[in-house]
């Protein structure tokens, strides 16, 4: 089993009501979860979004925290609800009401990888589930709302940014002929996890960095952005994927030779989107 639920980096001096979390950068892969897979140390990985804790992780430098997942997704998706279980492949469970993301094999417990790669050559006992779902998905989602709450009892809002990458071949059916590729998605689910103020403060971070943004599609935001957007509470979430062709070799799953030009770029970003969020910035808005 994985050694820690998850890793907060704290500011030394928290500065902004924003939160950075990546869910699915984990990457510790025990040698008992290595030797039930019927997939190799590689193929396990595909899943993941490998480095995107490298990418934003000037935050709590810049004065926001920094919530990483210790468990890799392979093994427990903390971007999806503790009750989407897979009857697939968890002996004991029901089928339930139709959920693409559990039909497609990608439940809290994913029976696939990337490209639809059974993990497993048989089911998990359901007490095996809810053990990874109590040593590993409650204290990550435990710690968010931590996070959360600390946000608005010092700043009077929170702003999560659910950090995430996609795979470049993502946008090979969604981009309209003669149309620039997006490189990177915000989701905030069509409106309902963020005010457009913030959609539109995070899309102009971006502006000048030469990279294409599109919104939504194909990815609006999963379980994070559902459960914690509550902006007319003044909490919003907005999911970023980024494509990792911009920055790691997705075959090989290592670093590419842009890997620095492209963490100095994101840190420029991620510094705008803390200042977004800065006391200072919502006392002159005010």
């Amino acid at each position: 089993m994985p050694k820690d639920a998850y890793n907060l980096i704290r500011p030394a001096q928290r500065r902004s009501s924003v939160i950075f979390a990546s869910p699915h950068s984990g990457r510790e892969y025990h040698w008992s979860f290595l030797r039930r897979t019927v997939l190799d140390e590689h193929s396990i990985r595909t899943s993941e979004d490998a480095f995107v804790d490298r990418i934003y992780e000037a935050a709590p430098d810049l004065g926001a925290p920094l919530l990483l997942a210790g468990a890799p997704r392979a093994y427990i998706d903390l971007n999806r609800s503790a009750d989407e279980l897979d009857p697939a492949l968890i002996h004991g469970v029901r089928g339930v009401a139709h959920n693409p993301r559990i039909a497609s094999g990608l439940g809290v417990v994913p029976r696939v990888v990337a490209g639809g790669r059974a993990i497993y050559r048989g089911k998990l006992d359901l007490e095996e589930v809810q053990g990874r779902i109590t040593r590993y998905w409650r204290p990550y989602h435990g710690m968010l709302q931590r996070l959360l709450d600390e946000s608005h009892g010092e700043f009077g809002e929170a702003i999560l940014i659910d950090c995430h990458s996609m795979p470049h071949e993502a946008m090979d059916g969604v981009v309209r002929s003669g149309a620039r590729r997006p490189d990177v998605v915000l989701g905030d689910r069509f409106g309902a996890s963020a005010s457009a103020w913030v959609v539109d403060r995070i899309e102009a971070a971006f502006d000048g960095t030469g990279l294409v943004i599109a919104r939504n599609a194909p990815f609006a935001g999963a379980y994070t952005a559902q459960h914690y957007g509550r902006p007319t509470r003044n909490q919003h979430v907005v999911q970023i994927e980024v494509d990792r062709a911009l920055y790691m070799n997705e075959q090989l799953i290592r670093p590419n030779g842009n890997f620095t030009t492209f963490q100095k770029i994101m840190t420029t970003v991620v510094a705008q989107i803390v200042e977004m969020g800065a006391r200072d910035q919502r006392l002159a808005a005010e």
